[in-house]
């Protein structure tokens, strides 16, 4: 079985983790949930990974400076999965570190600053490349007018790679970075799916489709699957 690491810690319009003891306040315009209400969401999870909040990572070891050391405060979410220890098809765990209760109503079409800074590892990329990296999901309900009967999807965004590994990277903007997809039959419908990702743009353009507008459900960061 092979493990693939992932550190982050995010701070954005909908996520905001640095809520370890000690750790700063968000950034201005942030929107920060109580720290009772995150967690792994446990109806997300498959096989047995990890997702926590600890102190650091600080380093790698020759590291100095604001790259070594977690961007926000003392903390940050450590996130683990394993690429073949199920039984499932495929045999990947998964994981969502997020809150359920504090976001759930808030218009999607009011997202206007996401993303987080992450502390990739050389060892990471060499068991899965550049793109093995945490996401940022979303679960909505997208309210089409062409899918009225669509009332859940998952909206992933998935990142750059990361452009420094063994430190803290700079912050990874996900609304104007890396792509956005759908899940499900609102994937379908707007054309925003995994075979042909959108942009942030792009994606709440598809989601603006003339009829109500569409409402989160969850935030979280996860991996896997």
């Amino acid at each position: 079985m092979k493990r693939t690491l992932a550190l982050a810690v995010t701070t954005l319009a909908a996520i905001a983790v640095s809520t370890v003891p000690g750790s700063a306040a968000p950034a201005p315009g942030v929107t920060q949930g109580g720290p009772d209400h995150w967690g792994v969401i446990t109806r997300n999870t498959i096989g047995s990974p990890v997702a926590a909040l600890r102190n650091g990572p600080f380093g790698s070891f020759g590291v100095t400076g604001r790259a070594a050391r977690p961007p926000y405060g003392t903390g940050s979410l450590g996130i683990e999965v394993a690429d073949n220890s199920t039984s499932l098809t495929p045999p990947s765990e998964k994981v969502d570190f997020g809150n359920e209760v504090d976001f759930y109503g808030d218009p999607v079409l009011g997202l206007t600053r996401v993303g987080f800074h992450v502390f990739q590892t050389g060892e990471n990329t060499t068991h899965g490349g550049p793109g093995n990296m945490p996401n940022i999901r979303f679960e909505i309900n997208p309210r089409l007018t062409a899918a009225p009967g669509t009332t859940y999807s998952s909206m992933v965004w998935a990142p750059p790679a990361s452009p420094v590994t063994d430190r803290w990277s700079p912050y990874l903007d996900a609304t104007t970075s890396g792509t956005w997809f759908l899940t499900g039959n609102a994937g379908t419908v707007t054309g925003c799916n995994q075979s042909t990702p959108c942009t942030f743009p792009q994606l709440k353009t598809a989601l603006n489709d003339g009829g109500q507008a569409p409402t989160i459900y969850t935030a979280a960061v996860g991996k896997g699957r």
